[in-house]
């Protein structure tokens, strides 16, 4: 119901930010964003796992801005490789993760906007698939489920309710079967 009533009101609300690429001065902003809205533990979370020490993939690093200019929004796609085909090849995929948006700025439909600015530029860039950890009627609306990531795992204890999956290309992730792993470009020292 409540994303019922977000949707409602995020349709009669004003538009009053905007999805754009996240630039180098974005980070303390983006970085204190999500300590807000994850909390202390989200470091320890088994997607962290696969995003530590990487840089996201190229062009799927976004936020939202309000009319300021200020981050209120903030979502990331990882490349990862999705365990492995029937014919024994790592499947490439995305992880998305986090998304967050300011709690004073919630219902105004900054999260739908940055999923599907979010999915959209990851199709435009030809990827086959996004998968995540999340609330699975949050996410369903934009096409993940859980079945496409059934026998996928994640490195570390996760939900298996909450571990889903959007195929941009169909079939993609079809025999897909495996661990996680990251496979994005390395932080440089």
């Amino acid at each position: 119901m409540a994303a019922l009533l977000n949707s409602v009101r995020a349709f009669f609300t004003p538009q009053t930010f905007h999805v754009d690429q996240e630039n180098p001065g974005d980070v303390v902003a983006r970085e204190t964003l999500l300590d807000r809205a994850m909390g202390e533990g989200r470091r320890r979370k088994s997607s962290e796992k696969l995003r530590a020490g990487r840089i996201p993939a190229e062009g799927l690093a976004l936020v939202a801005r309000d009319e300021d200019g200020h981050v209120i929004g903030s979502v990331r796609l990882w490349n990862v490789e999705a365990g492995i085909s029937r014919e024994g090849r790592a499947v490439e995929a995305l992880l998305l993760g986090p998304l967050a948006v300011d709690s004073a700025h919630e219902g105004k439909g900054i999260g739908s906007a940055l999923m599907r600015a979010a999915i959209a530029e990851a199709t435009r860039r030809g990827h086959g698939a996004i998968l995540l950890v999340g609330d699975a009627p949050y996410y369903e609306r934009f096409g993940f489920f859980a079945d496409k990531a059934q026998h996928l795992i994640m490195p570390g204890p996760f939900e298996r309710s909450r571990f889903l999956a959007l195929e941009l290309k169909a079939g993609w992730l079809e025999g897909a079967a495996g661990l996680l792993v990251a496979s994005g470009r390395r932080l440089s020292a």
